[in-house]
């Protein structure tokens, strides 16, 4: 764990020790491309650094905030959502919107449309939707559907892939069974609003040409490990 917070199989956060008490210092996760060129055709540098250093950075601060002296201090990032869930309301909407926000990141690359889904995930695509422009138009119809904000998610519910709506913070890790998020796309306004104003369809066609299709299907092969 390299003395982490480990989301999504990279460090997200640190900890510091003090004489008193080891604490959880969560942080921003480092990007897989560059802020400065943003992710075309979707997603504007303006809009990218808006989310990340904006949005996403406020949900750190405020959970490294509200973690401070309680009972969660101390562990790492996806405990804390788990625990939090039902618990704590303030504490599992910031500590959930950073590893939800995390993944986001992840299931995104500046060259996602340049190769075809893997032929693993290619083939449990078809299985389930019937082919993968089936489970896009799906996914797609889903996440113009959820009303108001929040996320669409593509999980492996324990051998079975399924498209979930989550408003708001929620998210698919603090499910009961065998849960596995593959996918997700963030519909919140401030993901979309820059660019994109309130077409939401817009933002949801354009954003499949940069999906990363091999951190799905590494997170499927997880899954099924």
């Amino acid at each position: 764990m390299l003395g982490g917070v480990r989301g999504m199989g990279r460090v997200v956060g640190q900890r510091s020790v003090s004489a008193q008490t080891q604490r959880t210092v969560f942080t921003l996760p480092v990007l897989n491309y560059d802020i400065a060129k943003g992710l075309a055709p979707v997603i504007t540098p303006a809009a990218l650094d808006l989310h990340y250093n904006k949005h996403h950075a406020t949900y750190v601060a405020n959970a490294n905030r509200l973690v401070e002296g309680t009972k969660y201090e101390g562990k790492d990032l996806e405990r804390v959502v788990r625990e939090s869930y039902g618990d704590n309301v303030p504490v599992f909407n910031n500590t959930a919107q950073i590893w939800n926000h995390s993944f986001f990141w992840d299931c995104m690359s500046p060259n996602g449309s340049a190769s075809p889904p893997p032929a693993d995930l290619e083939k449990a695509l078809a299985t389930q939707f019937g082919s993968v422009e089936e489970f896009q138009a799906k996914f797609s119809d889903h996440a113009k559907a959820l009303f108001g904000s929040g996320w669409t998610w593509l999980v492996d519910n324990d051998g079975k892939l399924e498209i979930q709506n989550k408003s708001n913070a929620n998210t698919p890790i603090t499910s009961d069974g065998k849960v596995t998020p593959l996918l997700t796309l963030d519909v919140w306004e401030h993901s979309y609003y820059v660019d994109h104003q309130n077409r939401r369809p817009e933002y949801i066609e354009k954003w499949w040409k940069v999906v990363n299709w091999e951190f799905v299907a590494s997170q499927l092969a997880k899954s099924r490990s």
